[in-house]
């Protein structure tokens, strides 16, 4: 056993065994950690993020027309393992110079993802409504709101999107700055309305990050935490945008952020997870490639 960097954080003990990270709880005193654990189910998640599709040349570290390939790879290993559905977490298509061109690039992935897991869930990336807007990137994927929530397996999960300038303006058409992301007031009234009808053990899906206050993170995330923190029940975050393996634990929630899809060449440099929500409240992250595994005690 060897002594992880993350060290001690808000109540639990990290150490790493056999390259897995482990989160050990010091104390219950969190809502979270008490909840009716005879309830739960076990529940299966293929993870995705950042792919990044577009018939272009590599752009640096991007490769985007190896992820069709890399897709296909995860679709292998997500039939093995017939996860419950699988959420796609932003940015899957880059951006285009014309609607047309992005229209195309999202249909050809999108029909690809379609044969991965029939039950899919997106989130907004801001890569994905660069060109497009929201309403005709969510009329191609069938997906009816940009933010929602929905219960399986004893558990509650939330789809968030923070693909909205300051202003509360959404983003679409290259009217944005990407490092301008904000959930604005009237999802975070919605967010707390639907934290606080909900009584279930809660995961978060995200695009841009919760955990950070730089260029990656939504600039009001601060006042997210706050809501999700009080509802006491949000056992963690996934999130993508920044591209790399990262975890934080701020106040009880793990922040855990998933590696891109996009980046390097070919199959060996690709990146997906398997979600496993165990019955006995753990939790286990399977990583594939450079996805970290993680398991949460």
């Amino acid at each position: 056993m060897s002594t992880s960097p993350y060290g001690t954080t808000n109540g639990r003990r990290a150490f790493v065994k056999d390259g897995v990270l482990l989160l050990t709880a010091m104390s219950l005193g969190n809502q979270a950690l008490s909840a009716p654990l005879a309830k739960r189910e076990s529940v299966k998640i293929g993870l995705i993020t950042d792919l990044h599709y577009a018939d272009k040349p590599p752009g640096g570290s991007r490769h985007y027309r190896d992820t069709p390939a890399k897709l296909a790879q995860a679709g292998i290993e997500f039939q093995k393992e017939k996860p419950n559905f699988v959420v796609e977490l932003g940015d899957l298509i880059d951006a285009a110079s014309s609607v047309k061109t992005e229209q195309t690039y999202l249909r050809k992935i999108n029909a690809e993802f379609s044969q991965v897991c029939p039950e899919r869930y997106y989130v907004l990336g801001n890569h994905c409504v660069d060109t497009l807007h929201k309403e005709e990137f969510l009329s191609e994927v069938e997906q009816p709101k940009s933010f929602y929530s929905f219960d399986r397996g004893g558990y509650h999960f939330v789809v968030l999107d923070s693909c909205f300038r300051s202003d509360g303006q959404p983003y679409g058409r290259k009217n944005f700055t990407w490092t301008d992301a904000n959930i604005p007031a009237e999802e975070l009234e919605w967010l707390t309305a639907d934290l606080e009808a909900n009584s279930k053990p809660t995961i978060v899906f995200a695009h841009q990050r919760l955990d950070v206050s730089n260029n990656h993170g939504v600039k009001n995330c601060p006042e997210v935490r706050k809501v999700l923190e009080k509802s006491g029940l949000v056992e963690a975050v996934f999130q993508g945008h920044s591209h790399q393996n990262d975890l934080n634990e701020i106040n009880g929630i793990h922040y855990c952020t998933m590696v891109a899809m996009v980046e390097g060449a070919g199959i060996d440099n690709n990146g997906f997870s398997l979600l496993n929500l165990n019955a006995d409240g753990t939790i286990h992250l399977k990583g594939f490639h450079k996805q970290q595994a993680y398991d949460w005690k």
